[in-house]
């Protein structure tokens, strides 16, 4: 097991958000399964109580532990993408299965866990710093999906 883990919460379907997390990102898959040796506050003896997993090679384990907690923006993964049709894999894989759009390159999957699909040309822009940045940023505030050809062009001016 690794030293440090991300831990997410679910209310009921961890398995589902693993498995569709492995299916969706390089580097990522579903490595165990445990089911409750007793009953618990929100659910029986037997039932899937947690799920360890990877994704792009970050470890995760995921909690079937009800309704109480609810994902928010205050935590997401940040998903680097190399070009166009990287880019609108992942955000289409996210947003296409019940997700929601939202801005600048941030969408939410079904179980309300947010992602961050951004391409480096969009980082590489940010970093060079100057009018060429301010551009660039100026051109990402008025996106949802990242359009790395806009992003591109706002650059050169």
């Amino acid at each position: 097991m690794a030293k440090n883990t991300i831990c997410l919460w679910f209310d009921k379907d961890a398995v589902e958000a693993a498995r569709f997390y492995a299916a969706t990102f390089p580097d990522s898959e579903v490595t165990a399964v445990h089911r409750a040796p007793s009953d618990y506050p929100s659910g029986k003896a037997g039932d899937i109580l947690t799920v360890h997993f990877t994704v792009a090679g970050i470890p995760c384990v995921g909690v079937n532990g009800g309704p109480v907690f609810q994902h928010n923006e205050s935590f997401s993964f940040q998903i680097a993408t190399d070009d166009q049709e990287e880019t609108d894999r992942y955000w289409n894989a996210i947003v296409g299965n019940g997700g929601k759009e939202s801005a600048c390159g941030w969408c939410k999957d079904r179980w309300g866990l947010s992602w961050q699909i951004t391409p480096r040309a969009l980082t590489d822009a940010l970093a060079a710093g100057g009018a060429e940045a301010k551009r660039a940023f100026d051109a990402m505030m008025e996106m949802g999906k990242i359009d790395i050809a806009k992003i591109e062009a706002a650059r050169r001016g």
